[in-house]
């Protein structure tokens, strides 16, 4: 078919539109591929691992330590004073300023410091209910003066030598300061013996005196720091806080406790 001049115009506009139409899909693939390529990722989101803090370890409490220091040892209307054969009272005339009548049984005049008498009222009643049996005073309170007839009466009987074992010289005393007992059963028996020992008010004396603030001052076993032999009925007043520091340590003594020289005898 013989082809005419208005037919090649035709196609050649149909060649142009598809050839234009080309172009414009080829530019935006193109720029579509260049976006991509050109820009930048976003960045992956970065995981710090979680970490589980160290517990602070619970500090432990401590006990606090005892003040030794507390009370004085050598000042006579302390309750810790130290009476022994190397410490005697000052003065050696010391009389307690606050001595009261101890409402218990008695075989001779009851009298001691207010706050030791009523340590022995609680003693005496929680022993009795612990099925111990009964107690009385025995020997309390001494001023200087009876002291000196106590000791003198002794070295009459006794000689000075076995008198300084058992008894006190006037002045070291602890009778003097108040703070002293001697005890013994009732009925009376063992009265100011070493058999007090044996029997169950002295047994259950030995076992829980400290609970009230008393001391077996005299262990059998320490007569060479004590200075004194053993004697089961003296006990001395040194307050709970005190008795009971030294239950816990298992020390026996104020010596001991205290770190003073042992007293076996007078200084010469």
């Amino acid at each position: 078919m013989p082809v005419t001049l208005e037919g090649m115009f035709r196609r050649a506009r149909v060649l142009t539109t598809i050839a234009v139409a080309s172009i414009i899909l080829g530019s935006t693939v193109a720029c579509a591929a260049l976006h991509t390529v050109g820009s930048p990722s976003s960045p992956s989101p970065v995981i710090t691992p979680s970490v589980t803090p160290t517990p602070t370890p619970t500090p432990v409490p401590t006990a606090p330590q005892f003040n030794k220091n507390a009370k004085s040892i050598t000042d006579p209307n302390s309750i810790w004073v130290v009476v022994n054969k190397l410490r005697p009272l000052n003065p050696k005339t010391y009389s307690p300023p606050d001595i009261v009548t101890v409402p218990v049984a008695h075989n001779n005049p009851a009298q001691m410091r207010k706050v030791a008498a009523d340590a022995l009222v609680a003693m005496f009643a929680a022993g009795k209910n612990a099925g111990a049996g009964s107690m009385q005073v025995q020997s309390s309170w001494r001023p200087y003066s009876t002291q000196v007839s106590v000791y003198n009466g002794w070295v009459a009987s006794l000689g000075k030598q076995q008198a300084d074992r058992q008894s006190a010289r006037p002045g070291y005393s602890e009778h003097q300061t108040g703070l002293a007992v001697d005890i013994s059963p009732v009925p009376l028996r063992c009265a100011l013996a070493a058999c007090f020992g044996t029997t169950s008010q002295g047994k259950w004396l030995a076992a829980n005196a400290w609970k009230y603030g008393y001391l077996l001052r005299y262990p059998a076993d320490k007569t060479k720091i004590t200075g004194y032999e053993y004697e089961p009925w003296h006990f001395r007043y040194i307050g709970v806080a005190l008795s009971t520091e030294m239950h816990k340590e298992g020390v026996k003594t104020l010596e001991e406790f205290f770190g003073l020289p042992a007293a076996p005898d007078y200084a010469k």
